[in-house]
């Protein structure tokens, strides 16, 4: 398998090269087959752990 490419965006999601599978931390897996996925960091996001930019409209977290 290759190395997938990360960024991390100030105020924003996690960007990671696609395809992925996010494990959550009760053991349930999310998947993703877009070229990019964004990745929630603000946890506003009404399709977490995927990002639907909830962090534009309510301004950044504590």
């Amino acid at each position: 398998m290759g190395v997938n490419n990360i960024r991390i965006v100030k105020n924003g999601p996690i960007l990671a090269d696609g395809p992925v599978d996010i494990t959550l931390p009760d053991g349930s897996h999310v998947q993703s087959d877009r070229f990019v996925v964004a990745i929630c960091t603000c946890r506003r996001s009404a399709s977490y752990p995927l990002c639907d930019t909830s962090h534009r409209r309510k301004g950044p977290s504590a």
